[in-house]
């Protein structure tokens, strides 16, 4: 077995080598990210020990990189600056461990022996590239991650809790769960807690018998019984009501229930997976959802990311959903504009994949049987978002999203009028009568990469010059999360 330590300090690279030799163990030592990922691509590397603060990047923002070279290493941070914002980020990001130097070699070797151990039983284990994922579409970390966690459900009874914001395809990694398992020859019965009224939430979970009640004019088995040998999908579990929470707990722990009118007690041997876009731990302390029934159902939790949170994902999921439409319709497959995916990556999307995909529906219509589909195809509202940042991010036009054939519709004016003024007048308030800017020259001398860098980086200057230290009120405008942002401020060394 062969480990990396990628570290700019020759000492801690020396000591790694020397702890190698006395677990009989090969260390290779890279003191930059590229000498790094030159050999990660060798592939026989099990685990690799990473400096946050390197000379030519940083560790972090590296992950996904690390993570997807060959033989998917397991990754330890090993940082002189540990902080409870970096060790999220880097738990995010799929890190088996986080150490802040100096580590005592005790703990250092302790964590490499269980992050080999760990790769040595998930060879044995059911891999994630052998599994039925039909219709869900991602490659990026966080995906990978979540993928991992469907092909450990898979392989067990457990509950199972996904949680996720609206339209991040939580039932879709529930009908995986169970796909994949033994219980794949039973029935997924979906249960939605959000439309079940209090007073026939009962007779819907558990059944009734003949004459239980005025409109009971027979027998009907419930849900939970029809699950029976296979799995019970409960969505938007955090809106089931209080009274039936006692209840349904005993049910997870017995098996067992009674319907409604009926003297006898059945049994259903059901597999349950549950899924929300609320923070249960929030509901617990406000008094409306039980905690004993939140440890029973998040025996496994897949927490699955937002998609501006896997921009990468993007093209994927567009070229996926764009090749279903054309299947569809019986249509020759459609080409990309070049200005088509940065557009889509421009926007936030609230709505998540849900959105995206009904935005591409309705670009997809609009093309009609053009072979292209350009961003003039997108919705207005997802082009002048497009334009508002690309104007606030270093000033390239909006006609390159498609604004340009509709400067004259509602927003567009007022886009290119709040883009922030080079001269400081950026508060200064447009008149009809006020005389175009003249165009200011881009310094173009360098790479793209190193342009969008030195762009970044300005508009987080101005970002905290304008707002000192309140974090908050800058998460809300840059629309980045906590952890995206103190990365950033890592990334270019800037004091918050």
């Amino acid at each position: 077995m062969k480990f990396l330590i990628i570290d700019d300090d020759v000492e801690i690279c020396e000591t790694m080598q020397s702890l190698a030799r006395r677990m009989g163990l090969d260390c290779a030592a890279a003191y930059t990210l590229a000498q790094g990922m030159a050999e990660l691509q060798a592939g026989d590397v099990e685990v690799v020990f990473l400096d946050v603060r390197l000379p030519d990047g940083n560790g972090l923002e590296a992950l996904p990189r690390i993570k997807n070279a060959p033989g998917a290493p397991e990754v330890i941070i090993l940082t002189g600056q540990g902080d409870p914002d970096g060790a999220e980020l880097a738990i995010q990001g799929g890190v088996w461990d986080y150490l802040v130097k100096p580590s005592p070699i005790k703990q250092t070797m302790l964590s490499l022996k269980r992050a080999l151990a760990y790769r040595r039983e998930k060879r044995q284990e059911r891999s994630p590239d052998d599994l039925d994922l039909a219709d869900v579409v991602g490659k990026s970390p966080r995906m990978q991650a979540c993928f991992d966690l469907v092909a450990l459900a898979a392989q067990t009874n457990s509950n199972v809790l996904v949680s996720g914001e609206t339209g991040t395809g939580k039932e879709l990694f529930a009908r995986a769960i169970h796909a994949n398992s033994a219980r794949s020859g039973g029935s997924f019965v979906v249960v939605d807690c959000a439309s079940l009224t209090e007073t026939l939430v009962e007779s819907t979970l558990f059944g009734h018998r003949k004459g239980a009640y005025t409109s009971a004019d027979r027998d009907r088995e419930g849900l939970i019984k029809l699950a029976d040998k296979g799995t019970l999908f409960l969505d938007e579990v955090g809106e089931l009501p209080m009274s039936i929470q006692r209840a349904f707990l005993r049910v997870l722990q017995e098996k067992r229930f009674r319907p409604v009118g009926s003297t006898a007690e059945i049994t259903s041997d059901f597999r349950l997976v549950a899924a929300t876009h609320r923070n249960l731990e929030a509901l617990v302390e406000e008094g409306t959802f039980r905690r004993d029934l939140l440890f029973r159902l998040k025996t496994i939790n897949i927490e699955l990311p937002s998609l501006r949170e896997r921009e990468e994902d993007i093209g994927l999921l567009a070229e996926y959903k764009i090749d279903m439409l054309c299947r569809e319709y019986d249509l020759a497959g459609k080409e990309f504009d070049a200005d088509f995916l940065p557009v889509l990556q421009r926007y936030d999307w609230p709505g998540n994949v849900r959105e995206l995909f009904n935005v591409l529906e309705r670009a997809f219509v609009a093309s009609g049987r053009d072979r292209t589909l350009f961003a003039m195809h997108l919705p207005r509202d997802i082009r002048i978002h497009a334009a508002r940042f690309s104007l606030q991010h270093g000033g390239t036009s909006a006609r390159s999203f498609g604004a340009g054939a509709e400067s004259s519709a509602p927003g567009a004016p007022r886009a290119a009028a709040e883009a922030p003024a080079e001269n400081g007048a950026a508060d200064a308030p447009a008149t009809a009568s006020a005389s175009p800017a003249p165009r200011t020259r881009l310094d173009t001398s360098g790479s793209l990469k190193e342009f969008k860098a030195r762009m970044e980086q300005a508009y987080l200057n101005d970002l905290m010059a304008r707002h000192g230290h309140d974090v908050q009120r800058m998460l809300e405008i840059s629309g980045l999360s906590r952890s995206h942002f103190y990365a950033l401020v890592k990334k270019y060394d800037l004091a918050t």
